[in-house]
This record gives structure tokens, C-alpha cells and sequence, in this order.
């Protein structure tokens, strides 16, 4: 008996390790050309190229036989946002306590929206500086404290007090107290009527561009319940604005950051008065994420699943920059939905099915905020607590083969040597967030699974390039980003190389298919912060 199990074990063993060689860069490329194309129109949310986008990846499944799992026997799971346009007669201005105006040029100086889910908005309100915005109690960290911010603005920065120390925020990891999503949060339930970021390229970890295209367009919400509170404008400066704000205290903003940086900062009222109004074009959007799901082998243990999950949506059609006005999305995240095509296709044809059963998740509205992740999470397919792990994948570069790969979070995880297993076998180091201040592991669609206790993390490609030089990793992903992220050249060319991502879809469904075969659900780790919601959804 002992001797026919292990023959079964090393017969799927063997099927499996050919299966997953199958996994070919040229179908991710075919993908990934098609879901990057004008065709597509930047796969806009609630939009016809969005929608053709779902069609796509929808027939792509039905083409491989995984089992339409969303709502009434589709393969789409539907929502319903808010879209909330700014336009351009959006008005800022304010006057300083001596008499003397501030004005703010669209775009140029500022962007923001409204979150009250109206075509009109107003306010008229003093302002306070809250440094970072953050309450932590955990940490003795409360930016708050001892100030009434009830009706007025409040003007912070993002991102969080540096530290090395990972009993003090982490260290350098940036945790959810640092991102711009907490920020507005936070203001909401303290009753701020506005909050406006300065904006430094290092506290945000990307330059006013990339605010400038992802704010000054329509901003996909989550509907708000009757008499919620939100924030009439939600809204960036540039860091020269931020400058103009700062000299009403005799300071500029990188002494007004140094300020909020410091333990014991106290929020301090500013000496100028904000205007601003909003007028916005204000629709229900109906989008949807599309779910398809192939069956476990074993009868108690199909019920339980690995998600596999990328975010099909783009920017759509925005702003013209040198004549072209469709943000493709070839790389973001393009690429992230033709490896999870790919990794779908080669699971479904294993001879022999994993224990677990598999989910794969194609979201909508990542660029909105994780809006269909996090819909997901709260309407799931499978419940959290049957979930074994969710492995996202997101905007890979097409720079070939690399020597490591980044799985932050993953350490944080029960499952950690099953992932150091599979990146041994497939030679990989594992490295280190290469931004841990950017905070990364709250800025994909793991975060949403995460925040229901499903232990979660994407897969990111490495930047130790075979056959390349020492560097030219960072230096092709850094030109990327200053040149192309959230731009419209962020486009398909016949050149690239997809034999990276090729090697991440293989590696990618190793980890699932072994994590789906583990005799236990993995949990994350004690003391980490999802341990409480994994607790909650009934793993132990």
C-alpha cells in the first residue's frame, strides 16, 4: 500500500513537473498583445474596452474547460461603482492669514476629487497640518491628538515616520499607515471636511506625473450608504504648493516632513483658509471580475481552493501626452492577466487534478483602489476561511530570465518553506522587498484577500538579470517607471522578452499546486496583523 501511494506521488510528480514546463511565454505573449492593443482602448472600467477585455479572458476560460464561477453560471462576478469625474473648472484657492492669495492651477498644481457622490461639491474651511495623518495606537502614534479637525482641511503627508527598528512601523517596510488610501480614511472619521497631500516624489515613491494621469480622471468608488461621511475633496499639491503652505509657518515642506517624522510632533493650525469647488460628472458603472474555477481530485478537500488572481483593468482613454490618448496597460497589468491565461490552461490539463481546487480571478477597478479585489473579499466565491492562499500577479517587465524573485509577504505566511521549496528547485534567491518604503504589499489585489485572514502575496519578477550585467535590472525597471508607468507608452512591442514571465508563471503554479496538496490551510504567522481575520474565518 505504502509502495503504490509513492508510485502515485511520483507519477503526479512527473506529470505535474511536465505540465508546468508547457507553461509557454509565446501564449503570454499572444495574450498580452491582444489585451494591450488600441483595440482595447486602455481596458477602461465600465467601459467597452473593458468590456471586451472580460470577454476575452471569459472565452480564454471557457476555451480551456475551467468552470464558469460567478454569478448565475457566468463567468462574471458584477459590481456596481461610482464613477466620479473632476473636470477642469475644478477651483482651488486659498488666502493666508496676512491677506495674501495662494492660487492652484489644475493638473499643473493640484488634482482631487470629491467623495461625496455628487456633481456639485463645495467647502470653505481653515486648515490644519496633522503631519502624516496616522493613529497608531500600537505604536504611541497618534497625529491627531489634541486637535478638532471637525469641518475644516486637513494638509498631511503620506507615507509614515521613518524607522528601522520592526517594532516602530515595521521599519522600513511601509505598512497601511502610510498609504494615501489610509490618509483620506483617516481624515473621514475624524470629520475633516477636506484633506489635501503634499506631494514629494520620495514620501509617495512616484513623481507628480504619475498623480497627475491617475487623479485627473474619473475615480471609480464604492457606492456610499445613505448618511456616511466622506470627504468633499480628497486632493494632492505639488510639493512647490506645498512650499506656499509651509511659508505661512516660516517653513518649507521638507521641514514641515521633518517636522511630522518626529516623535511628540503636535498637528498645528496653518494661518490660511481654503476655497475649493468640485464640480464632477457622476454615473453608476457596472463592471464585473471574471472567475473561473477547475475542480479538485479529493471529495472533502475540493471544496477548499488556491486563488490565483491579476487585475485586468487599465486607465482607459485620458489625457493626450505626445498625441496619444489610450493608457494601454500592456505591462499593468497585461502581462499579469496572460500568465494567469497561461497558468489556468496548463491546470487545467493535468492529468491528474490537485486535492484542492483551483480559482482563478481576473478583478477589475486595481487602479481605483482594488475596488474588485476587495468586492471579492467580501463576497467570495469560496469563504475565506476555505481559501488556502491567493498568489496575484501584477505588472511584470518584459527584461527576460532573472536569477531572484520578490514575494513580499510570503515570509509572513505558514507556507513560507513550501514557496522556498519551489524557488530553491527553480534556482532562485529570494530577495528582499527592493522598496519597502513604498509600500507595495498594500498597493495589489493580495492586500484585499489578505484583509479577510487569506494568506496572501504576489509573485514579482527579480531584478538580477541572466546573461546582464549587475544592475540593469533596477536601471530598465527604474527607466519604466520614470518614463512609462501609468502613460500611454506603457505599450506591446514585437521586442520583448516573455521568457521572464514564462519563469514566474512556472514557478507561480508550482507554489499553488503544492500549497493545494498541503495536508493543512496555511495561516499566517504569529503576531502578524491578518492572523486575527485568518483566526476569524475558522483556521486554526
Amino acid at each position: 500500500m505504502i509502495r503504490r501511494s509513492v508510485l502515485v506521488l511520483a507519477a503526479f510528480a512527473l506529470a505535474l513537473h511536465a505540465q508546468v514546463n508547457e507553461i509557454s511565454g509565446q501564449r503570454i505573449r499572444a495574450h498580452v498583445k491582444f489585451l494591450g492593443s488600441d483595440l482595447l482602448e486602455g481596458r477602461g472600467v465600465g467601459a467597452r474596452g473593458g468590456d471586451l477585455a472580460t470577454e476575452y479572458i471569459a472565452t480564454q476560460f471557457a476555451l480551456i474547460g475551467a468552470k464558469p464561477a460567478g454569478d448565475d453560471g457566468t463567468y462574471f462576478q458584477n459590481l456596481m461603482l461610482m464613477g466620479v469625474a473632476p473636470q477642469p473648472s475644478t477651483t482651488l484657492s486659498a488666502k493666508t492669514s496676512d491677506g495674501k492669495t495662494l492660487s492652484y492651477r489644475w493638473l499643473d498644481d493640484f488634482v482631487g476629487v470629491t467623495n461625496q457622490q455628487k456633481p456639485d461639491t463645495s467647502f470653505d474651511a481653515d486648515a490644519v497640518f496633522v503631519g502624516h495623518g496616522i493613529v497608531a495606537p500600537e505604536y504611541d502614534w497618534d497625529d491627531y491628538r489634541g486637535v478638532d479637525v471637525h469641518g475644516k482641511v486637513v494638509v498631511l503627508f503620506t507615507n509614515e515616520p521613518p524607522s528601522n527598528d520592526p517594532k516602530f512601523f515595521t521599519g522600513a517596510a511601509l505598512t497601511y499607515y502610510g498609504r494615501w488610501t489610509y490618509k483620506y480614511e483617516e481624515a473621514t472619521r475624524h470629520g475633516a471636511v477636506a484633506a489635501i497631500i503634499i506631494h514629494t516624489t520620495p514620501t509617495a515613491s512616484y513623481g507628480w506625473d504619475v498623480v497627475r494621469s491617475s487623479w485627473g480622471r474619473e475615480d471609480q468608488q464604492v457606492k456610499l450608504a445613505d448618511g456616511a461621511p466622506a470627504l468633499a475633496f480628497a486632493a494632492w499639491v505639488t510639493q512647490a504648493k506645498g512650499d506656499e503652505i509651509a511659508a505661512t509657518l516660516g517653513k518649507t515642506a521638507e521641514e514641515l516632513l521633518n517636522m511630522a517624522d518626529t516623535r511628540g510632533f503636535k498637528a498645528m493650525p496653518l494661518p490660511v483658509h481654503f476655497t475649493g469647488r468640485m464640480p464632477s460628472t457622476v454615473r453608476e458603472i457596472r463592471t464585473r471580475n471574471v472567475v473561473a474555477k477547475v475542480d479538485g481530485a479529493d471529495p472533502q478537500l475540493k471544496d477548499e481552493a488556491v486563488i490565483f488572481s491579476a487585475h485586468w483593468d487599465h486607465l482607459g482613454i485620458g489625457e493626450a501626452v505626445n498625441g496619444d490618448s489610450i493608457y494601454n496597460g500592456a505591462a499593468d497589468n497585461g502581462t499579469g492577466c496572460g500568465m494567469l491565461l497561461e497558468i489556468a490552461r496548463a491546470w487545467a490539463a493535468l492529468p491528474q487534478k490537485p486535492k484542492r481546487s483551483a480559482l482563478f480571478l481576473a478583478v477589475t477597478a486595481e487602479e481605483a483602489g482594488l475596488r474588485g479585489s476587495q468586492y471579492y473579499g467580501e463576497h467570495p466565491v469560496i469563504p475565506a476561511g476555505k481559501t488556502a492562499a491567493a498568489l496575484n500577479f501584477d505588472m511584470f517587465m518584459p527584461f527576460g530570465r532573472s536569477k531572484d524573485v520578490t514575494l513580499n509577504g510570503a515570509e509572513r505566511t505558514t507556507m513560507f518553506p513550501v514557496v522556498e521549496e519551489a524557488a530553491k528547485r527553480f534556482g532562485l534567491a529570494i530577495t528582499p522587498d527592493p522598496r519597502p518604503s513604498a509600500g507595495t504589499y498594500y498597493r495589489s489585489d493580495h492586500f484585499s484577500f489578505a484583509r479577510v485572514g487569506i494568506p496572501s502575496f504576489s509573485i514579482e519578477g527579480g531584478e538580477d538579470l541572466m546573461g546582464k550585467p549587475a544592475g540593469t535590472g533596477k536601471k530598465l525597471f527604474d527607466e519604466f517607471e520614470d518614463k512609462h508607468y501609468h502613460q500611454p507608452s506603457d505599450e506591446y512591442h514585437d521586442d520583448w522578452d516573455f521568457s521572464g514571465m514564462e519563469q514566474f508563471a512556472r514557478f507561480g503554479m508550482t507554489i499553488g499546486v503544492n500549497v493545494a496538496n498541503a495536508l493543512h490551510l496555511p495561516t499566517w504567522k504569529a503576531g502578524d496583523e491578518f492572523l486575527a481575520p485568518r483566526i476569524a474565518s475558522g483556521v486554526k
